[in-house]
């Protein structure tokens, strides 16, 4: 079985799901990024179908921005320009081709933290 790889955001500022949120998924090589995908959370904080499937999954290091301004500012939580928190890059490695990886973001206005899940 290949690995694959899924992510999810919760508001912890507002206790819920972080709905339509928009996540780009990197592939990291050196000093080049190369876009794998672009997705948008669904009511569950959560994409409709893993970040990185199993058919594209391979071992390496990549990078998945969350556009945490654009939610911001769509829950009405933004204060004025610039936002403190407006992209959120985590750059992360996956080792194992048989694992399931899953990097959650938690988010708040001026806030964020990720782990390694299940």
């Amino acid at each position: 079985m290949a690995g694959y790889l899924t992510t999810h955001v919760l508001d912890t500022a507002r206790g819920c799901p972080a709905e339509g949120l928009r996540i780009v998924l990197y592939e990291i090589t050196g000093e080049t990024r190369r876009k794998l995908a672009d997705m948008e959370t669904n009511s569950d904080g959560r994409t409709n179908s893993p970040i990185l499937p199993q058919e594209d999954f391979k071992t390496g290091s990549y990078e998945l921005v969350f556009f945490a301004g654009d939610y911001l500012r769509a829950t009405q939580q933004a204060a004025e320009d610039p936002l403190f928190l407006d992209q959120v890059p985590i750059r992360f490695g996956m080792s194992d081709g048989a694992a399931h990886y899953h990097v959650p973001l938690l988010l708040s206005p001026y806030g964020y933290s990720t782990y390694r899940g299940s």
